[in-house]
C-alpha cells in the first residue's frame, strides 16, 4: 500500500439494521430526512418530475445528540450501504494525504451508490475559512493540508 493510499478507519456497512423507530427525539429532524429516505428508495419517482437527489445533508449539534444514530438511521431506512469516518482520519502530516483519502473514500461510496457517507467530527478539517481564502489561525501548512482536504470534500460533493 502507497503512502498516499487510504489507511483511514472506514467503515462501509451493507446494513445498519436502524431506523427512524430506533431514535427517540429528534421528531422534526427525522420527519425532513423522511424525503431523503423516500428519494434513495425511489429516484425514479422524483427523477420523473425533474428533481434530482440530494448530493449532502448537514447534521450539527452538540456531542452526544444522535447525529450518527439519525444517519444511521437514513441508511437502515432507505436500505442502503452506510459508510462511516472520523474527520480526523484525514488529517495527516503529509501535504495531499487527506485529499487522497476524500478520493479513495468517495470511490468506494460510487461503487456502493447509492449509499449514505458519514464523516463525524468534519470539524477536524472543516474549521471556517478566513476571508483571505485560508483557514482561521494562520496559513501554516497544518492549515494548508485542512484546506485541500476540504476542498476535495466539496468536489467529490459536488460530483
Amino acid at each position: 500500500m502507497g503512502m498516499l493510499q487510504s489507511r483511514a478507519k472506514i467503515e462501509v456497512e451493507p446494513e445498519t439494521g436502524v431506523t427512524f423507530a430506533d431514535v427517540a427525539g429528534c421528531d422534526a429532524s427525522k420527519l425532513e430526512l423522511e424525503e431523503v429516505v423516500e428519494f434513495l428508495k425511489s429516484p425514479d419517482k422524483f427523477e420523473a418530475v425533474g428533481a434530482q437527489c440530494p448530493r449532502g445533508v448537514i447534521l450539527e449539534g452538540p456531542p452526544g445528540t444522535g447525529k450518527t444514530l439519525l444517519a444511521r438511521a437514513v441508511a437502515g431506512e432507505a436500505g442502503v450501504p452506510f459508510i462511516s469516518t472520523s474527520g480526523s482520519e484525514f488529517v495527516e502530516m503529509f501535504v495531499g494525504v487527506g485529499a487522497s483519502r476524500i478520493r479513495s473514500m468517495f470511490g468506494d461510496a460510487k461503487k456502493n451508490a447509492p449509499c449514505i457517507i458519514f464523516i463525524d467530527e468534519i470539524d477536524a478539517i472543516g474549521r471556517q475559512r478566513a476571508s483571505g481564502g485560508g483557514f482561521q489561525g494562520g496559513n501554516d501548512q497544518g492549515s494548508k493540508r485542512r484546506e485541500q482536504t476540504l476542498n476535495q470534500i466539496l468536489t467529490e460533493m459536488d460530483g
